[in-house]
């Protein structure tokens, strides 16, 4: 990771500075839109931790899943569980084709793949940081790390008093006035890591992990650890909850794309019901009781000599067929000719639902989606400004949005951290 840079190069003492919380996607986007178009104010980016863009530079597997290709805010929207109605708005302002463009223009050329999510070209995260790293530089952007603000005071005349702690405040003192303040810090699954934004007279909503895997203790699956499928059916039973998408078999249970997108669809019903339940793999979604019947009985007719257990169909893996007709009491010499209506009938059940008993889930420390925080009544999405609190920006996952897997949470980052920047630009008072 580059050293944090310290720089105040266009630093006048009649102006209070616009400071940004938060060293992550939103925060450095805000800073760079505010400082782009206000060269004569200076602003000071703040990180509580030593690390600068900690989940861009991790993202993607190191890829960075920078945003998703949609050519419309309508079908961008669609994949928000929280804050679809409201951020079409704000999409219309800033897109993904807004997104392409500010990439494109600081040299970053991105890449669309097939399922549509987009990654820089050069299939590096670093790509992305040192873009944004640079873009602030350029701006004049002061930023400090190991700081964080322990609490802010609206002042009477406008602007905030915020109080400062961490290694980093030697370089700025224990207070700072500021004119403008945006709050981009993160989702927390933590409650009392809202509390001092309550303290200002926000609502939050209830934060609740999102996107995670599904633990699967005592899993039928336990051997097949790496075996995935392209396309699978995910449902929890008793539930209208489900999602399809690719599936993956790992040591603890299941995970891919089916499994997050319904943990981000379910986050909230999922929380209730304290992360138990039984998953409800159909594992060929394109056939339901009433169409795999007949295909097997014809299939039993053209294909009697061969033997069930080796002969994998629906284009499944070898390793999870072999596995599916075992749990169905189906022997390896077993031909399809001798194959018990018994043992067809529980393999077509274990086709179109395998049921796995989830017991807790698994969410990666450092790639955590919440849903939840600052309600966005409380937000007025052209500007991501308080309406309580005059002055005070949020963006990124500190609102209560959350987007499925698939570059949808980064482009909400870049959104909601652009238009509150430029918001921010704009009638920026004196220091009080």
């Amino acid at each position: 990771m580059a050293a944090p840079y310290l720089c105040w190069v266009k630093n006048d003492a009649a102006q209070a500075p616009v400071v940004v919380l938060g060293g992550g996607a939103a925060g450095f986007f805000g800073a760079i839109a505010c400082a782009e178009a206000t060269p004569h104010i200076p602003v000071i980016l703040l990180e509580k931790t030593g690390k600068l863009l900690a989940k861009v530079r991790i993202s993607g597997g190191g890829r960075c899943n920078v945003t998703h290709a949609c050519d419309t805010p309508a079908q961008l929207v669609a994949h928000y569980p929280r804050g679809s109605k409201q951020l079409k708005a704000a999409f219309q302002q800033f897109g993904v084709p807004d997104t392409i463009a500010w990439f494109a223009k600081r040299g970053v050329a991105l890449k669309t793949e097939a399922d549509g999510r987009m990654f820089p070209a050069t299939d590096s995260s670093e790509t992305i940081a040192r873009a944004l790293e640079d873009a602030a530089r350029h701006a004049g952007i002061r930023i400090v790390t190991n700081v964080g603000a322990d609490a802010i005071r609206p002042l009477p005349a406008g602007g905030f008093e915020l109080k400062l702690s961490g290694a980093g405040s030697a370089q700025l003192g224990t207070t700072l006035r500021v004119s403008r303040l945006l709050i981009a810090t993160g989702g927390s699954p933590k409650s009392a890591n809202y509390d001092w934004l309550r303290a200002l007279g926000h609502r939050v909503a209830e934060p609740v992990p999102s996107l995670f895997t599904f633990n699967v203790p005592n899993s039928p699956l336990n051997e097949l650890m790496g075996v995935s499928v392209p396309h699978a059916r995910v449902t929890l039973a008793g539930e209208k909850l489900q999602y399809e998408g690719p599936l993956l078999v790992t040591h603890w249970g299941v995970s891919g794309p089916a499994v997050l997108k319904l943990s981000a669809w379910g986050a909230r019903r999922l929380s209730e019901l304290g992360y138990v339940g039984t998953a409800l793999v159909n594992w060929i979604p394109a056939y339901t009781d009433e169409t795999l019947r007949p295909w097997l009985q014809q299939f039993r007719q053209e294909n009697g000599k061969k033997t069930v257990a080796s002969n994998p169909q629906f284009g499944l893996p070898q390793r999870l067929w072999r596995n599916l007709t075992a749990q169905a009491g189906i022997g390896p010499e077993t031909r399809w000719s001798d194959l018990p209506a018994k043992s067809q009938n529980l393999l077509m059940e274990l086709l179109l639902r395998l049921p796995l008993a989830v017991r807790g889930k698994t969410t990666y420390k450092d790639e955590f989606v919440t849903c939840g925080g600052i309600a966005l009544d409380e937000v007025d999405l052209k500007t991501m400004q308080s309406r309580r609190v005059p002055g005070l920006y949020f963006a990124g996952e500190v609102l209560d949005i959350d987007g499925i897997t698939g570059g949808f949470n980064f482009q909400a980052a870049w959104t909601t951290g652009f238009l509150a920047g430029r918001a921010m630009a704009s009638l920026t008072p004196a220091l009080v």
